[in-house]
């Protein structure tokens, strides 16, 4: 936009004084070149012809137009140098009122004090709006959700830490498991977790999943007020896992052991046991298991020649911290016996025939107490067991399909042909 406003004449210099239209509706935000704004810029006497044709403008009206041109121009170069610094605050800017009383439109009743107040109000509300978002906090590599807190006040992770209702919270804690062991129980089986707890020392959180609803008298036992206890009726080990055992929570414990409630533990001892896993770099392991009718696999069998042998089953399955958290994002929500979990494992280690073990010389019997299948439900003539068991052997075959649907659509995705695939 080339179009020019005329502001005067300076007889001395013979020349003409112009501004571009577009600085001042850049400055003020209105078009100058619209009635009834224009005559801002007319000069209230006009010049009477001269000699030549020339105008002439008398020596005050020539002074005053220069003060006025002088305002305005320092006006638009305030502006400009104003947008540059937009965090700078200001507040008002006051003319002589013979200035502004001069320059008043009386056609309009717009001056040239309420144009510039709107000018830098403009820039005061931006500036403002600029300061209110630099102080906004956004912080990207938050866990999902927090994006909004100071890093420094997230806590990701948590743990089963029994603490006081009352004094330092400094104080609470004289010590500070690093393992966990859990058992699914039912108060039937008080006295074989009796005797698998006292296997465990201060150094292992005990927790209990009730799916039996007992968990009062529990308290018979002195470790049972220092134990965790949570309570759902009729529900598997691996429901409770996935519900309470997010990674998140566990994060603080080294290994943590998802056990059975029917093993004998004559022969173990769980400080020897982690020794062991330790000393063998074992990520996903078990003790070895006696021979006798529990045994399921030969695989877990215990061989006397040997402190660890590869394979385990899901029976008295111990987890690293870091192999846990792959676990428990493979486990199913809906599959909650957890059959043919224990043939997937190696997929979250690597390499997984050195992670993955059976302790030989910590080893356990597997008592095979059918508590949990007796919470099943009667039908058509069947027993309880039955009806579980038929369920177990129907989550096996859905695991298996989804594992292997799942990693074909990733390859698939990938451009590549899945493994024993017949895609060309």
């Amino acid at each position: 936009m080339d179009e020019k406003v005329m502001i005067g004449v300076d007889e001395n210099a013979n020349r003409r004084i112009e501004l571009k239209a577009v600085d001042l509706e850049h400055a003020w935000g209105f078009r100058v070149s619209d009635p009834p704004f224009v005559d801002l810029f007319q000069t209230k006497n006009m010049a009477k012809p001269g000699i030549g044709g020339r105008g002439t403008l008398p020596r005050k009206s020539n002074e005053s137009m220069r003060i006025i041109i002088s305002t305005v121009i320092g006006v638009v170069f305030g502006y400009l140098i104003g947008i540059s610094f937009p965090t700078v605050s200001i507040t008002k800017l006051h003319f002589p009122p013979s200035i502004i009383s001069y320059i008043e439109d009386r056609n309009s009743g717009i001056t040239t004090q309420t144009l510039l107040n709107h000018a830098l109000t403009k820039m005061r509300n931006n500036s403002t709006s600029n300061s209110t978002d630099a102080l906004k906090i956004y912080v990207p590599t938050n866990p999902k959700g927090a994006e909004r807190l100071p890093p420094e006040i997230v806590v990701p992770e948590s743990d089963f830490y029994l603490r006081r209702l009352w004094g330092n919270p400094d104080e609470d804690l004289t010590i500070r498991q690093k393992y966990l062991v859990t058992f699914t129980v039912g108060y039937d089986q008080k006295n074989n977790i009796n005797a698998a707890v006292k296997k465990f020392s201060e150094d292992f959180t005990i927790l209990l999943f009730h799916y039996d609803g007992r968990t009062s008298e529990w308290d018979e036992f002195e470790w049972s007020k220092r134990a965790i206890h949570v309570s759902v009726r009729k529900q598997t080990k691996w429901w409770y896992a996935k519900r309470f055992l997010h990674p998140d929570i566990v994060a603080r414990y080294e290994y943590i052991f998802i056990w059975d409630e029917d093993l004998g533990v004559e022969h173990f001892n769980a400080e020897e046991y982690i020794k062991l896993v330790k000393k063998h770099g074992l990520e996903i392991s078990q003790p070895g298991l006696e021979p006798n009718n529990g045994l399921t696999w030969q695989m877990t069998k215990r061989r006397g020649d040997r402190e660890v042998h590869k394979f385990v089953e899901i029976m008295a399955t111990v987890f690293s911290r870091d192999a846990w958290r792959c676990v428990w994002h493979m486990i199913q929500n809906d599959l909650v016996h957890g059959w043919g979990l224990d043939f997937a494992l190696r997929k979250c280690v690597e390499p997984a025939h050195e992670k993955i073990g059976v302790v030989d010389a910590q080893w356990i019997v597997h008592q095979v107490v059918p508590s949990l299948g007796n919470q099943g439900q009667a039908e058509n003539g069947r027993a309880p067991w039955e009806g579980v068991r038929e369920r177990c052997r129907k989550e096996w075959g859905l695991f298996q399909t989804r594992l292997a649907e799942a990693e074909k659509a990733y390859y698939i995705s990938k451009g590549i042909t899945p493994p024993n695939s017949t895609l060309v």
